[in-house]
């Protein structure tokens, strides 16, 4: 279900990257939004919570622990076998899903309370963007939350990525009745000088 063009560079570096990946915690990554973060029970339900583009789930591990229902969907199969080995027996459904379209997400009419797009948007170009926001804005449930991050700085070898502008991305999920709710920048978690991050966090009215 992968976009060759989107997840380029991705496969053959999935054992660098899974190490990569799970060297830094969700709780630092997102530092600046977890108090955005949905509470995981609601009416004695658990909480739903998708991250699409999961990588080796390191995100959607922690969501789990935190007493979410997670789903998982990464359309590069080398990624995803690492995710299922290392976070086997954690409340994750894993997903061969892909942006732009989410064929199976948006077939199936679920809807979450949690929606995650961690270092993902900045591979769609920008068709692509406008079909995924629109894929994605119906999987954010009322009350729901779409957190985000984009990234800038020079596009690693063999990689496709575009510069998005937080602006863009606020005005596209507008569209959708997303509305803003939280917006800050912050550098890279590798010390990489010459990147750094937009986080954002949108969310649908009751």
């Amino acid at each position: 279900m992968s976009n060759p063009a989107s997840t380029a560079g991705y496969a053959g570096a999935a054992d660098t990257l899974a190490s990569t990946y799970e060297s830094i915690r969700f709780e630092d990554v997102h530092r600046d939004i977890l108090h955005l973060i949905p509470a995981p029970h609601r009416d004695g339900m658990a909480g739903r919570a998708l991250d699409i583009g999961a990588g080796t789930g390191r995100d959607a591990a922690a969501l789990a622990r935190r007493g979410f229902a997670v789903t998982a969907a990464e359309p590069t199969a080398e990624l995803r076998e690492h995710g299922q080995r290392l976070h086997a027996g954690l409340d994750i459904r894993w997903l061969d899903d892909a942006l732009p379209d989410l064929a199976h997400l948006t077939a199936s009419g679920e809807s979450f309370n949690l929606v995650m797009l961690t270092a993902v948007w900045m591979h769609l170009d920008a068709t692509e963007r406008e079909r995924a926001m629109a894929a994605v804005a119906p999987l954010v449930a009322p009350q729901g939350r779409l957190a985000l991050s984009l990234r800038h700085g020079p596009v690693p070898e063999g990689r496709r990525m575009f510069d998005v502008s937080a602006d863009e991305v606020i005005a596209a999920g507008a569209v959708h009745d997303l509305a803003l709710l939280h917006q800050s920048q912050r550098g890279d978690m590798f010390d990489r000088g010459d990147v750094h991050w937009d986080l954002l966090v949108l969310e649908r009215p009751a």
